[in-house]
């Protein structure tokens, strides 16, 4: 194209996208005006006019993400048609509401991404502009179609892996490979697992599929919502604006810490303990401790009843408790059984001794008065209650839990192993969540806190009926005007009593987060290796129509109940329905840094094949061997030279080398600069050590510098060695 010819073009689609702009711009202020209109209540049932409220706001989020970034590219096909690829969907209303943007996930819009010169897909030119704020600053053009087409088709895609790295994840809507374009749609309704080494862009492709998902299936998922688990805090504030800025905004992102809602995790597990916790043999422990406090009682209680003293001796709680495991109900639920039976024999026994000589039970009618006044005694008796908490406890998890650790002899009854031994039961770790979630299952609900709640509801009811009743007017001195409605004309007191009690405005997110028995239509899980059984059994509680996309990299585990294999994890729940893909192209580490990661990675996991490095970036990783005393020094110097360059950097060492992070902090992570501190001392922690070091390596984007005291391992032996301070990023051999 000649000069003259891009100008005229680049004039051309400036115009084009202004107008796209306009229109976008003309929808805000239309559904600002039915947002409006629909708060202040003009028509239709309080409940419609909630959910169009919803909608509207909904609506108006999806056009707010759309001025970055609106239209990204055109499509040319075989007969000389444009189509317009962008963020959102946008329809010219009065030409017979045609397309005049396509939104990135619709059907039409597939070939943007996949058309190569060998497979067309019918088009003839793929067209990717760059843009600043609202305006088109340029365009590159691809002919498809023959092998010499390309004009720059990988500009857009080198252009975003160079540039300098934020805040946080950035989508990829624009520059979406063929690749991770068919996992992202595709059409499998169970499990999928997308593995891939570190850049390969195995976490964006499964938000993005996400995206997608909500678009084509959105009437089934939105009300239930999307769940995305994360190693770390850290991670999810990474991708949080991911989704946001496709315009879905239903999604709840969480750690395993935090799937028991207002559990503050604070301590760390050894990796016995998490092992062990893992594993779902502990399920025979968790099963153990709770049937070791349905107890029998040593010594007959004593129990004074209709002025006579009756006993709950061992035979009864035996019997009582029998009837109550056999009902199959949670311990707490049980309760109730193992209560009648032992207020059965109590009775029985008091009414023989009360009755001796005057009552048989052929007089039925009085038998039973007496039962119902002495029920009613039981009912109000202390000591009795007490007899009851003490034989079959009413538990909640985190006092089970608690209890248990911090018993020996406990413990021993449950069978556990006594690595489970510690001081502050209270002091939980990302490893009891699954079983504390467990355990809700298990014990079952408190039906005597139910019960309160129900009663709180029913004064609630009467509160509401007293205040409609100090509502009400002689109709006759209203003067029969037919405007004038009364309070009782729109609620009935229950009604009014529900609204003030179950009325629950929170955003879906918020209300999914604070709620265990939430459950979502898809979930996403990343870093999905680190895992455990008893993790997945809490997902899938999560999630019952088992809609997953599993996202991770089995070399990188660094948990010691992680998984081994995905077949391992997934077969026992979703037996089939599972599928598997891959992804083998490093986007974001240079071939100069996957070098030597995949050097060590060869040592540790010699089965799995590194990813290919997409690019190189020029400039060579580097080693320095220091001395203690230069240790900080020479990581100050590295935090001061990356302080005056644009990006991002992070120092990533072992435990206890001030101003550094664990590498497992920085977990689907990535930097454009990146040191790492005495590397053979992560690595002497065995495999989990070797794993840790590969995530350190693959953070970098441009500039990887290790900084050593002992010997280099002997993975790292091909890094640049240099002997005196030099700039991170330039330096040379000594």
């Amino acid at each position: 194209m000649s000069t003259q010819g891009y100008e005229d073009e680049l004039r051309s689609e400036r115009s084009y996208v202004a107008g796209l702009y306009r229109q976008l711009d003309a929808e805000r202020a239309r559904v600002k005006g039915a947002y409006n209109a629909a708060v202040r209540g003009n028509g239709g049932t309080p409940m419609e006019r909630d959910v169009e409220v919803r909608a509207l706001a909904r609506e108006a989020k999806r056009l707010d993400v759309a001025d970055n970034g609106l239209c990204f590219g055109r499509l040319d096909t075989l007969s000389g048609e444009h189509s317009y690829i962008g963020r959102i969907g946008l329809f010219d209303q009065e030409d017979g509401y045609e397309p005049v943007l396509l939104d990135w996930r619709a059907p039409a819009s597939r070939a943007f991404y996949i058309a190569t010169a060998a497979n067309p897909e019918n088009m003839r030119r793929r067209r990717q502009f760059h843009t600043r704020g609202r305006r088109v600053a340029d365009f590159t053009d691809e002919v498809l179609g023959r092998p010499d087409g390309a004009e720059g088709g990988d500009a857009a895609l080198l252009a975003a892996v160079n540039a300098p790295r934020g805040d946080g994840m950035r989508d990829i809507v624009a520059t979406i490979q063929a690749e991770q374009d068919r996992i992202i749609r595709l059409d499998h309704p169970g499990v999928l697992v997308i593995e891939g080494g570190p850049g390969t862009g195995k976490t964006v492709v499964a938000l993005h599929r996400v995206a997608y998902l909500l678009y084509t299936q959105r009437e089934r998922m939105e009300r239930h919502g999307v769940l995305v688990v994360g190693p770390n805090p850290a991670f999810l504030n990474h991708i949080g604006r991911v989704l946001p800025s496709l315009g879905e905004s239903d999604v709840v992102f969480m750690t395993t810490g935090d799937l028991v809602p207002g559990l503050r995790v604070t301590a760390e597990d050894t990796p016995q303990a998490a092992r062990l916790k893992g594993s779902l043999k502990i399920l025979d422990v968790l099963k153990a401790a709770i049937a070791h406090r349905q107890r029998l009682p040593e010594d007959p209680l004593p129990i004074e009843l209709g002025g006579v003293t009756v006993r709950i001796d061992a035979e009864t709680a035996e019997w009582a408790r029998e009837e109550a495991r056999a009902s199959g109900l949670p311990h707490n639920e049980a309760r109730t059984a193992f209560t009648e039976i032992i207020t059965y024999v109590l009775t029985e026994r008091a009414i023989a001794r009360i009755g001796r000589g005057w009552l048989t039970r052929e007089d039925r009618e009085a038998w039973e008065r007496v039962r119902a006044d002495l029920l009613n005694e039981l009912a109000n008796d202390d000591k009795f209650t007490a007899a009851l908490d003490e034989l079959w406890p009413m538990l909640t998890p985190k006092t089970l839990l608690a209890q248990l650790y911090t018993s020996p002899e406990r413990l021993r009854a449950a069978g556990a192993d006594q690595v489970l031994s510690r001081a502050d039961g209270d002091a939980w770790t990302v490893s009891d969540v699954p079983l504390l979630d467990e355990l809700v299952d298990l014990l079952g609900r408190d039906k005597s806190a139910d019960q309160a709640a129900e009663r709180a509801r029913k004064d609630e009811a009467a509160y509401a009926t007293r205040v409609l009743d100090m509502l009400q007017v002689d109709r006759q001195d209203m003067m029969d005007d037919e405007d004038h409605l009364l309070a009782q004309d729109l609620l009935y007191a229950e009604d009014l009593a529900e609204r003030v009690l179950e009325r629950d405005t929170r955003e879906l997110v918020e209300r999914a987060a604070a709620d265990r028995d939430w459950t979502y239509r898809h979930v996403v899980v990343d870093e999905a290796q680190e895992l455990s059984e008893m993790d997945w059994r809490v997902l899938m509680r999560r999630c019952p129509g088992r809609s997953f996309t599993v996202v991770g990299d089995l070399a990188q585990r660094r948990s010691a109940a992680g998984a081994t294999s995905w077949d391992t994890m997934l077969e026992p729940y979703v037996p089939g329905r599972w599928a598997y893909r891959s992804l083998t192209v490093n986007y974001r580490t240079p071939a100069e840094i996957m070098t030597v990661a995949a050097a060590l990675l060869a040592e540790f996991a010699p089965e799995v094949q590194p990813p290919e490095s997409v690019r190189a970036c020029g400039v060579q990783p580097w080693s320095r061997q220091v001395t203690e005393d230069e240790l900080p020094a020479a990581i100050e110097e590295f935090v001061r030279d990356e302080a005056g360059r644009v990006g991002t950097s992070v120092v990533i060492g072992p435990p206890g080398v001030p101003g550094t992070v664990a590498a497992s902090e920085t977990k689907g992570l990535e930097f454009d600069a990146v040191l790492v501190v005495e590397p053979e001392r992560i690595l002497a922690d065995g495999p989990r050590g070797a794993a840790e070091l590969y995530v350190a390596l693959t953070r970098a984007t441009q500039r990887l510098g290790v900084l050593h005291r002992g010997p280099l391992p002997q993975a790292l032996t091909g890094l640049t060695e240099t002997v005196t301070p030099a700039q991170t990023g330039s330096q040379q051999p000594a």
